[in-house]
């Protein structure tokens, strides 16, 4: 970083302040030195004054000049916002209020369910206890079939593309902190990372891919009707019914009301399930033009990269900051759940856990006589049981360690 910081910055400092924030200025300060830099745009022993006709970043030449890494460059694409800061409302008024609306957002789930989480500590430890005095009345061999073997696979192919991308793009969010520096080089620097990044994305594209198809094909094979399908009392989609059962869970978190008889799918449950939905299509699209910026700016102005990468990079922070604290409580971390719920990989949960956890839904399969058909016999623990507490917690390590840093980041380092 010698010429921003040596040459250029000393008397630009600005300037190469808001250079540091684009990719070109990560990926240099992560160690890639054909990152372009001041001098592949502006020229080293020919700089001139932007309006002089001559200039590299003239409006005459600037198309030429990003054609230089860029092929494919055109117009359209020079209406990047090389220099731009969404700290700069009067300038950058478009930056500003995405930033802001992204900020608002990130700060309002996390406060949302934030409390919601602490509120739920108290009535989880409660749970644990119960667990401990019933733990011999719980004798039961049965398991219920919860989860089929397309979906733990899919969930696994989430899991890696997940840890795949919050691991790279984490690096070159905060790419100013010595711990994103060493973690590039430990991997094989950023072009690596941005390797990595991409197959991660493939991934997710594939899965998500794959998941629409199952449901489609769950749709003809149920033979009911869209709206039925979509809105029926077993499906993923929100209804009257996760209303009753947030209110009535409030309640019961301070000890106004018993606890909810919950069905096939909690609201938080849904909730993360809709949020894959949400950020596939907005990290997605958002990643979409980062990585493939000559092809949208064919059609839509410049200025439009710098509005995805503030999506990009603060729904993602959203995402992996989510997933790593509110999922994993909600799911293994909570007292009564500790130290992890198996159910997603092994696609079994102990019956007397589910009557009692899903009341609804057991009595439901009851009545319709689905129950017996999802019982499944098995005694004590297995080498695979072992195999996936491991890999599990090497998960929710890696989520809590990564969370860690960009907690840390976030208050000591982030611009």
């Amino acid at each position: 970083m010698a010429e921003v910081t040596t040459q250029c910055g000393k008397c630009h400092k600005e300037t190469a302040e808001t250079y540091l924030q684009t990719y070109h200025g990560k990926a240099h300060s992560l160690g890639r030195e054909d990152a372009a830099k001041c001098s592949d745009c502006h020229g080293s022993h020919t700089i001139l004054n932007v309006n002089n006709p001559a200039s590299s970043i003239n409006t005459k030449n600037i198309v030429v000049t990003c054609q230089k890494c860029h092929p494919d460059a055109n117009a359209r694409f020079t209406g990047y916002l090389t220099h731009a800061t969404h700290h700069n409302k009067e300038k950058y008024g478009a930056l500003y209020y995405t930033f802001w609306a992204m900020t608002i957002l990130l700060t309002s789930v996390f406060l949302f369910f934030g409390i919601h989480l602490l509120m739920w500590i108290p009535r989880s430890i409660g749970g644990r206890r119960e667990k401990k005095l019933h733990k011999n009345t719980f004798t039961s061999k049965y398991y219920v079939k919860r989860f089929n073997r397309s979906q733990r696979i899919t969930h696994l192919f989430v899991i890696f593309s997940f840890l795949t991308l919050a691991f790279t793009g984490m690096i070159l969010k905060f790419a100013n902190m010595e711990w994103a520096s060493f973690l590039a080089k430990l991997i094989g620097g950023v072009k690596v990372a941005g390797v990595l990044h991409r197959f991660g994305a493939v991934i997710t594209f594939g899965y998500f891919a794959f998941h629409l198809l199952t449901l489609i094909l769950m749709k003809k094979k149920n033979r009911v009707s869209v709206g039925k399908f979509i809105f029926g009392k077993d499906s993923l989609m929100f209804n009257m019914q996760d209303i009753k059962d947030f209110g009535n869970t409030i309640k019961w978190f301070v000890g106004k009301g018993p606890k909810p008889d919950y069905g096939r799918w909690t609201y938080w449950e849904k909730f993360d399930y809709m949020a894959v939905f949400w950020g596939v299509a907005v990290i997605g699209l958002s990643g979409l033009m980062l990585w493939f910026p000559e092809i949208f700016t064919k059609v839509f102005p410049g200025w439009l990269i710098n509005i995805a990468q503030i999506i990009h990079s603060d729904e993602a922070l959203l995402a992996v900051g989510f997933i790593f604290t509110i999922h994993f409580f909600n799911t293994h971390l909570r007292p009564d759940a500790f130290p992890m719920d198996t159910v997603i990989f092994t696609g079994l949960v102990p019956f007397d856990e589910f009557r009692k956890d899903r009341p609804r839904e057991y009595k439901a399969l009851k009545e319709n006589g689905r129950l017996k058909k999802l019982l499944v016999k098995k005694e004590g623990l297995t080498r695979r049981d072992t195999v996936i507490r491991v890999f599990g917690f090497i998960f929710v390590g890696f989520g809590l360690v990564l969370v860690g840093l960009i907690i840390f980041s976030v208050l000591f380092g982030y611009k």
